[in-house]
């Protein structure tokens, strides 16, 4: 069989994670025994050939991954349209002996890899027939393998949960949107902020519900009225008697009318100009969301689809259809290419024929669910209570270690139960605050702006009740007649509610339902892969590398840098995989005196053979002898002259900050998934108590009967944790080059 040889291609617009994607591809390639050659300046380099085709080794994608762009470059080709120009890029494909292409980019990009690929038997046979290659050649080169990756920061790609590069352009729109309302609120101004996604709504509605926008215009669901204009008029005047101090609409580029004229955003200052007789300021974010470093998520994205596409290629069959690699359920998952292209399509050709009700059924479950969300949250004032309905008082509390994202849950559970008719309390200072009888009844506007804070507005702290606690806390239920309660918060919230189900019998008032709601930077709560606040402290530990490694760049320097997460290694893991780091020391796995002597001598090697920066990510409780002093004293000695060591303990500043989009997103969901959850409860007269969370892409809520069974309590950590299944590809491309057997 001939050995493979891969190329991999960027083409159409860049998106941030491309990098991570290509060092992925080349890197995996090369363990794997494969030759891989990269395709500058897209399917433009493809036709031209030459040094636009070149062979990579594993140095070519060293210092790339936190790279914004595509470093191998993106170029419209109207030649490559043409069968000519498609003939020339079979014919500089084959004289490399290229039998596969890895190509990353949008549903255009994807289209044309399949186009090349069905046209592929014939452009060979044309070329023999020309006599640019021989018979023989030709038969080495029968078939050619496509695996495609989505790159686009629409997020617009049906079948995928995301794209490479939408987590980042959301970062780059909540960034701005944090800063102009700010602004907003000391003028009481009105603004509007264009973003992209062409026929995708996505970035406009995940950016509203993630910075508190007051509404949001998207192709996909239109105002269902003509006067569109007077009634969004009307809603920013009513959020403004309500007390808000700003007003802010997001506009999709695509957004247009039910009748399908388009919607700009001049027009919408001139509309709200004229009905509200104030100055209203439009910023268009425009290439912005495109640019910078990209996110933790992005970068870890383009590194598994990366990794997979290789697998795909090494192991394609000539039979095989291409396939696209997309996330689903937090899991890579390959997709037919043209089907889902097709279906992509499908939506923008749902939008021209007006059918928003299709258009809107095509895109992802979460999509229009955060849709349902946001009209909840940008209400100026709830719904007029029902007077023939029951209602239920529920308590909305924090517990744990601060965790960004805690007031966004906490608002987004307080706007849902208030919507509903039901009377929300927040309980101050997590149960010695319920202990306390520091309990509030909860306002629309009480919770106004917390959607991007981090923190806790509520207060929180690490207390577990026992004792007389139970009977204070008990009594406190009772005197404020709380028929359910709602905990956000960490592995302290969980003992805790769990110790209050366990004391039941000795006290009545705990007959009520209990949700907890996953927040903890660490992500070591059982039932939910991902906890709120886990992805801004990813983030967090991400940017202090970056800068980490330009200044140990410069210098010949090692740096060991301790990362929080206590038993749990997820940041340790996870920040090493979107940093490049090439150790990572886990609580989960230890660490021995024959693994440093080992990280020892490769260090010394790689600095013999010139490179200019080691980088080790160590989780806090790795091991409590071989300590981050430790470990950077031996480094330094047995170094010598060749590099010196440096500690940098991130501290709680992982704890710190406005939480990412990710977090605020998956807030708002939980927040309002869990206060539904408790209504129902109640409504039924029950006393579950449970821990929710999103576990194989679905929301559970989790018996608390069932809290002891699945986590490993010496260690507070869940006996299953998903990430651990990374570590290989972690490790395989943080190496100095590919391994011997490769």
């Amino acid at each position: 069989m001939t050995q493979k040889k891969i190329a991999v291609i960027t083409s159409g617009g860049d998106a941030q994670g491309m990098n991570a994607a290509v060092r992925a591809v080349v890197r995996t390639s090369l363990e794997r025994g494969a030759d891989v050659y990269a395709i500058y300046e897209g399917y433009q380099g493809m036709v031209e050939g030459g040094e636009r085709i070149r062979k990579m080794d594993w140095d070519s994608v060293g210092g790339i991954l936190q790279l914004g762009g595509t470093t191998i470059g993106t170029a419209r080709s109207d030649e490559f349209r043409t069968r000519d120009g498609r003939r020339q890029a079979a014919r500089n494909l084959i004289e490399h002996g290229i039998n596969g292409i890895i190509v990353i980019g949008g549903d255009g990009s994807l289209t044309g890899a399949n186009i090349f690929r069905q046209e592929w038997a014939s452009l060979v046979a044309e070329l023999v027939e020309s006599g640019s290659i021989s018979a023989e050649t030709a038969q080495e080169h029968a078939c050619l393998s496509i695996v495609g990756l989505v790159g686009s920061i629409d997020n617009d790609f049906h079948g995928t949960d995301m794209t490479i590069g939408a987590d980042t352009a959301l970062h780059r729109i909540t960034e701005a949107m944090d800063a102009i309302t700010s602004t907003a609120a000391s003028h009481q101004r009105t603004f509007v902020v264009k973003v992209m996604g062409r026929n995708c709504g996505y970035l406009a509605l995940m950016g509203a519900l993630a910075s508190g926008a007051d509404w949001v215009l998207i192709p996909e669901a239109p105002p269902d009225v003509d006067n569109w204009e007077d009634v969004l008029a009307e809603r920013l005047r009513a959020g403004r008697k309500a007390g808000r101090r700003d007003s802010i609409v997001i506009l999709a580029e695509g957004a247009q009318d039910r009748h399908g004229k388009y919607i700009g955003s001049t027009e919408v200052q001139k509309a709200l100009e004229e009905r509200l007789g104030e100055e209203v300021r439009v910023t268009v974010l425009g290439h912005v969301q495109r640019g910078g470093r990209p996110s933790a998520f992005d970068r870890n994205l383009g590194t598994l689809m990366g990794y997979d596409a290789v697998d795909i290629i090494l192991n394609a069959k000539p039979e095989d259809e291409p396939v696209v690699i997309g996330i689903k359920n937090n899991r890579m998952k390959r997709l037919p290419l043209m089907e889902s292209v097709l279906k992509t399509q499908a939506v923008a050709q749902a939008i021209a024929e007006k059918d928003y009700e299709r258009a809107m059924s095509l895109r992802s479950s979460s999509f229009s669910d955060a849709f349902k969300t946001l009209r909840t949250m940008v209400r100026s004032l709830p719904h007029p209570v029902d007077p023939g309905r029951k209602h239920f008082r529920i308590a909305v509390l924090n517990a744990g270690a601060p965790a960004p994202g805690m007031n966004t849950a906490a608002r987004a559970a307080v706007r849902f139960g208030l919507d509903q008719g039901h009377v929300m309390l927040g309980i101050n200072n997590g149960f010695e605050g319920l202990a306390a009888g520091e309990v509030k009844e909860m306002n629309w506007m009480s919770v106004s702006g917390w959607a991007s804070m981090g923190g806790s507005m509520l207060g929180t702290n690490r207390k577990v009740p026992k004792g007389k606690d139970f009977y204070e806390i008990a009594r406190e239920i009772e005197k404020n007649h709380i028929d359910a309660i709602l905990c956000i918060g960490g592995w302290t919230a969980y003992e805790a509610v769990h110790a209050m189900m366990v004391n039941r019998a000795n006290f009545p008032a705990f007959n009520i339902p209990i949700v907890c709601l996953p927040a903890s930077i660490n992500n070591n709560l059982p039932g939910s892969e991902f906890s709120i606040g886990a992805d801004t402290a990813l983030n967090s530990i991400v940017e202090a590398v970056d800068k980490i490694k330009m200044s140990a760049g410069a210098t010949r320097r090692c740096f060991v840098v301790e990362v929080m997460g206590h038993h749990c290694g997820y940041l340790a893991l996870m920040g090493g995989m979107a940093t490049g780091a090439e150790r990572v020391y886990m609580s989960e796995e230890g660490v021995s005196l024959r693994d440093l002597q080992n990280d020892v001598e490769l260090l010394k090697s790689g600095f013999q053979a010139g490179k200019r920066l080691g980088l080790m990510i160590r989780n806090e409780y790795a091991n409590p002898v071989y300590t981050t002093s430790f470990m950077c004293s031996l480094f330094e000695e047995e170094g010598h002259d060749l590099f010196d060591v440096r500690p940098a303990i991130l501290g709680h500043l992982q704890q710190g900050g406005d939480p990412s989009p990710f977090d605020r997103i998956q807030a708002n969901r939980f927040g309002c998934l869990c206060v539904e959850s408790l209504l129902k409860e109640c409504a039924r007269n029950g006393t579950q108590v449970s821990f929710m969370g999103m576990k194989d892409g679905s929301i559970q809520f989790n018996d608390m009967r069932d809290f002891e069974r699945v986590i490993d309590a010496e260690h507070l950590r869940p006996k299953e944790q998903w990430w651990l299944e990374l570590k290989h590809i972690a490790s395989l491309l943080a190496q100095q080059g590919p391994s011997q057997s490769a």
